[in-house]
């Protein structure tokens, strides 16, 4: 594959043509972490020159860029390394000429011998916890710690683009966020010990200068895939997925499913870049490769290549992953193809049915109580005209996708049900806003639904009407009459 950078594109990644646009598509089947992430954003053009020049504007030193040429499971891509000046230990680089030669003033180290992978530590246990391995990604995490403020000015006292600054920023403040709730510590309190080291920083630094140089593309990536085993970390020995790494995806509700690959594949780090930049998860749809990167782990993994891959190409509006979202913490995940673009917010829930004709009025509200109290979005009983012509009810819950096997085994367990009907359903739901008007009685909070910017739906909450009315003893219609009136004006 050559390596040559690719042509100059608009920010945003737009297409000269009107019903297309560019994106980046990340095929997380292997995971992903910062390192690989960068390596195949190189493999598809981006000028390592450019990167590491960009880099050097945080004022960070004592780390030299390694990037070669090397193969995981027969597959040719990129291995991009941070080399510590303190632990500098004579292993040496390829680096193909048509990116950099000799030592240049971004830093990179080429050597006309045969590529070499770095062997920084980062223990991890395999799934035999007797055993040890290397981390997947080839980065060693000093004991080098760092608060999120002291990242954070190191970051924002750059002299890096806003738009760079700003990304960075932000995926350390979903790591910081995640670290935060594992140990009971507000975001600005947290003391990073991996993410904090230098190699690390100058990955989410420098993923967020390539998606620049790319032109800030629209990013989109395949369903989260992670592995199994054990990792040791700074919080301990854990299960994979990691601590973090798990909260990270959570907060961003982000599914993840664990395949058969006994290491860990998705570190904190590739996880808050994932939560960060891509708009959604799911198989590709509608998009044209015009070329491929592959960003290369250190280990050969046992199941499958330690390979990001990195696909960059058009795509047709009209046929995304996932229609866009606003804002960083929107629901993100489903597969469905709009014709047209709107900026509702999407996620798929689990919907449950049961066909029944000998349970009670009794047990059916016992069990719409009990099912909303465990969590459901909603549960409803619809009459309907059963075999036998017996009248009957067709009970259906809605919950969240990863609560499917819990009500099912409610609604056997509660109910007269012999079987459950499960499918799952995608959901596109208004932007939603609370706001407070003002009343003759007080203020009363109301929510907005948002479409495209506009506002098609608005109506009184119910808990704030009540307790309205409860404190000025009106009836509680006035309440709402009221509310009705003031968000009209």
């Amino acid at each position: 594959m050559p390596w040559l950078p690719l042509p100059h594109l608009r920010p945003g990644g737009g297409s000269e043509k009107n019903n297309e646009m560019k994106a980046l598509y990340l095929d997380i089947f292997s995971g992903i972490s910062g390192d690989m992430f960068i390596a195949a954003l190189i493999d598809l053009g981006v000028d390592a020159r450019k990167l590491g020049r960009e880099l050097k504007k945080l004022k960070l030193g004592g780390y030299h860029l390694h990037v070669s040429r090397q193969q995981r499971s027969a597959i040719a891509g990129v291995k991009f390394d941070v080399h510590l000046a303190h632990d500098h230990d004579g292993v040496q680089y390829e680096l193909p000429h048509e990116h950099c030669s000799g030592e240049t003033a971004c830093g990179l180290h080429s050597h006309e011998t045969e590529a070499h992978h770095h062997g920084h530590d980062h223990p991890h246990h395999e799934a035999d916890p007797s055993k040890l391995h290397r981390h997947s990604h080839g980065h060693h995490h000093h004991d080098e710690q760092r608060t999120f403020t002291q990242i954070k000015r190191l970051i924002t006292r750059s002299k890096l683009s806003p738009w760079v600054k700003k990304k960075s920023v932000a995926v350390f403040q979903r790591i910081a966020d995640a670290e935060g709730k594992i140990h009971g510590l507000p975001a600005s309190a947290v003391h990073f010990h991996e993410v904090g080291a230098v190699d690390s920083i100058v990955d989410i630094v420098g993923a967020c200068i390539g998606l620049e140089l790319l032109g800030k593309p629209r990013v989109l990536a395949s369903p989260v895939v992670e592995g199994t085993g054990w990792i040791r970390c700074a919080h301990g020995r854990f299960p994979i997925p990691a601590p973090a790494t798990l909260a990270i995806l959570g907060a961003r509700k982000i599914p993840v499913s664990q395949c058969d690959e006994p290491n860990e594949l998705i570190t904190p780090t590739g996880a808050a870049l994932l939560a960060e930049f891509a708009e959604g998860f799911a198989p590709l749809s509608g998009m044209t490769a015009e070329k491929i990167g592959f960003g290369l782990g250190t280990r050969e993994n046992q199941t499958r290549p330690n390979v990001l891959r990195a696909v960059w190409g058009t795509q047709v509006k009209g046929q995304s992953s996932k229609s866009k979202v606003a804002g960083a913490n929107a629901p993100a995940i489903t597969n469905h193809q709009p014709s047209t673009h709107h900026d509702w917010e999407t996620d798929r829930v689990a919907v449950l049915e049961t066909n029944l004709d000998d349970a009670s009025s009794e047990i059916l509200g016992a069990f719409v109580e009990s099912a909303l109290a465990a969590g459901a979005l909603d549960v409803f009983h619809t009459p309907i005209q059963m075999k036998k012509n017996r009248p009957g009810v067709l009970l259906t819950v809605l919950c969240a996708e990863a609560d499917a096997d819990k009500f099912s085994a409610l609604l056997l367990r509660e109910t007269t049900a012999f079987g459950v009907r499960r499918t799952l359903a995608e959901r596109r739901k208004l932007k939603r806003e609370l706001v407070s008007v003002k009343t003759k009685f007080g203020p009363v909070t109301v929510k907005l639904g948002r479409l495209n910017g506009k506002v098609v739906q608005a109506a009184p909450e119910f808990e704030s009407c009540k307790k309205l009315a409860a404190q000025k003893k009106v009836p509680l219609r006035q309440i709402y009459e009221a509310a009705t009136r003031a968000m009209r004006t």
